[in-house]
């Protein structure tokens, strides 16, 4: 796949560079960022992104290369929705929309031309992994929109994904406002939804071997409105799916809450990514 590499920083024993490339699955130029070791790379973490964001939110504020930086795993973030259009209601509030992908495939008018971020994400950046960086295994993992993301291309593809973790992720969208107004918005039928609901879908039987990992702040202003993280715990232990949920005292939704807590979501990555 032909991609552009647009910046360059060295960063500890590696590269932070940024890319793009013109996608098949959005018919849009897309952009990702991504943090190379400078040793032998096989492996790869994807890291999706919540509203609002970029490629470059998690790569400037996580710190995330001084935790890679002397393994054989790299991070990638792709951007979080297409960008250049300009659909109905595309740009008219931070829920959906531009920044608001929630890495589905949609379906309604317009956007079902664009919006295939879950068909981006499992096809085409997996692919790119593969094909450009040739990388053996990946994992996944987000925070708010991204962690829901991460957690249900987690389970449908289970087979692409060695592991998979989250912060404060939206675990049960059909269920809370961000997530019934995007799937309206995105969405032809509500039969569909099913299929983007992390909860739903544990609930139906899809299960991993792996544990997941939800790291969650206690003081996070969306937890109970949004988050529901409780309604996902709850269909894992009925279903028996492995989930380890930490419970953050004190804790927002910021990225001084991810920063602070990445480090054990990369070590759980890497003891899946090395067997």
């Amino acid at each position: 796949m032909k991609m552009e590499l647009t910046k360059k920083h060295k960063s500890f024993e590696g590269f932070t560079n940024y890319y793009k490339h013109n996608s098949v699955e959005t018919g849009t130029e897309m952009s990702f960022s991504t943090f190379e070791p400078t040793g032998k790379v096989e492996n790869a973490i994807i890291w999706l992104s919540g509203l609002t964001c970029t490629e470059e939110n998690f790569i400037t504020k996580s710190g995330v290369q001084k935790l890679l930086s002397e393994t054989n795993t790299m991070v990638i973030c792709p951007d979080t929705s297409p960008r250049g259009l300009d659909l109905k209601d595309e740009h008219e509030s931070y829920d959906f929309g531009s920044g608001a992908s929630f890495y589905v495939n949609a379906t309604t008018p317009g956007y079902k031309d664009h919006y295939r971020m879950y068909d981006y994400i499992s096809k085409e950046i997996v692919g790119l992994l593969k094909e450009n960086f040739s990388i053996k295994k990946i994992s996944i993992m987000g925070h708010s929109m991204g962690g829901h993301g991460a957690l249900v291309l987690a389970l449908n593809e289970a087979d692409k994904f060695t592991s998979v973790s989250a912060f404060s992720p939206i675990v049960n969208p059909t269920k809370c406002p961000w997530g019934k107004k995007a799937f309206q918005g995105y969405l032809a039928t509500e039969d569909e939804a099913s299929k983007y609901d992390a909860t739903l879908l544990v609930k139906s039987g899809q299960r991993r071997e792996d544990t997941i990992l939800i790291d969650q702040g206690l003081s996070d202003e969306f937890l109970e409105k949004e988050l529901l993280t409780d309604n996902f715990t709850q269909v894992c232990k009925e279903q028996g799916q492995g989930l380890e949920v930490n419970y953050r005292e004190g804790h927002n939704h910021s990225y001084f809450f991810i920063s602070t807590f990445l480090e054990s979501h990369v070590e759980h990555h890497l003891s899946y990514l090395n067997k």
